[in-house]
């Protein structure tokens, strides 16, 4: 019997928009991932800014975002852990939960061009396999790490969604019941 394939997606999802369930369901698509596990982090070692919607804000948006994806699920596991939200420790903790499983960890190319100054990377490598998603230009090649590549195209950015809606402008990258709790909780004005 083959051994589950389970994408860690890791993000500030400050909010979670189509680009991030795109890639998710690419993923899903081309390596035939099993689950998509979506972890907000709670802060990201590679963002000095504080996020705009609080922790809780963020995973209710996650989990509305991804309610009709019958292979996705939302953790609370880097929510929980102490800030800041090292990869390593997540799929340290995903490892041990899912021992027999092949554990992909699904990123950006621009978070892979940067990778080898994450925080121990060579260990993060010895615990999942690397999945980049790119749109024009593919990600650089690592000497000491590979990653198999998802190409697709989505223009989602969250800075931009976040400008839109301090300005009310009605924004098509969005989930409908994601800006539905947008407006309602005016996360964003």
């Amino acid at each position: 019997m083959a051994a589950l394939k389970i994408g860690l997606f890791g993000g500030t999802f400050d909010p979670i928009h189509l680009g991030h369930t795109y890639i998710a369901t690419r993923a899903v698509q081309t390596i035939g991932l099993d689950q998509v596990i979506f972890l907000p982090c709670r802060q990201s070692p590679h963002k000095n800014k504080q996020n705009q919607a609080s922790d809780q804000e963020r995973l209710d948006m996650c989990q509305l975002a991804t309610a009709q994806l019958p292979w996705a699920e939302v953790s609370t596991y880097d929510l929980d852990a102490p800030a800041p939200s090292y990869s390593w420790r997540t799929a340290e903790a995903f490892r041990e939960n899912y021992p027999d499983a092949d554990l992909y960890w699904l990123m950006g190319a621009d978070q892979w061009n940067h990778f080898d100054t994450w925080h121990h990377p060579k260990y993060l490598a010895s615990l999942v396999k690397f999945l980049v998603f790119y749109r024009k230009h593919p990600p650089r090649q690592h000497a000491e790490f590979t990653h198999q590549t998802i190409r697709g195209l989505h223009p989602a950015s969250a800075t931009a969604i976040r400008q839109a809606e301090r300005q009310s402008l009605r924004n098509q990258w969005l989930h409908k019941s994601v800006r539905h709790y947008i407006k309602k909780h005016q996360i964003y004005a």
